[in-house]
């Protein structure tokens, strides 16, 4: 059985057990999270899609940790005109164990 849950303006095919990094949400470790926007549920037998979300359906996880991304850099250049600008970014991201779909 597997399911796709929509979340920080992205898609994701989970399963029971999984575990993934998403958009930070503001909760503390070890509290559950319940996802409503679930796209589509497939439980081997048969596959229901939402038009665009399940109605009575939805994901419980676990927060396992908040922290940030490796850092990026981004590095703009300009030949012969002496332009140089480094940056760097580090993402905030939340890691969720999914315990249950609900459906």
């Amino acid at each position: 059985m597997y399911a796709v849950i929509e979340t920080g303006g992205q898609q994701y095919k989970i399963k029971q057990g999984d575990t993934l990094k998403i958009e930070k949400i503001p909760a503390e470790v070890g509290n559950t999270i319940k996802f409503d926007k679930v796209l589509l549920v497939n439980t081997g037998e048969q596959c229901v899609v939402g038009s665009p979300y399940l109605k009575d359906v939805s994901v419980e996880s676990e927060v396992l940790m908040q922290d940030r991304h490796r850092k990026v850099i981004v590095f703009k250049y300009k030949r012969r005109k002496g332009y140089q600008k480094k940056r760097g970014h580090r993402q905030h991201f939340t890691k969720v164990r999914i315990l249950k779909i609900n459906s």
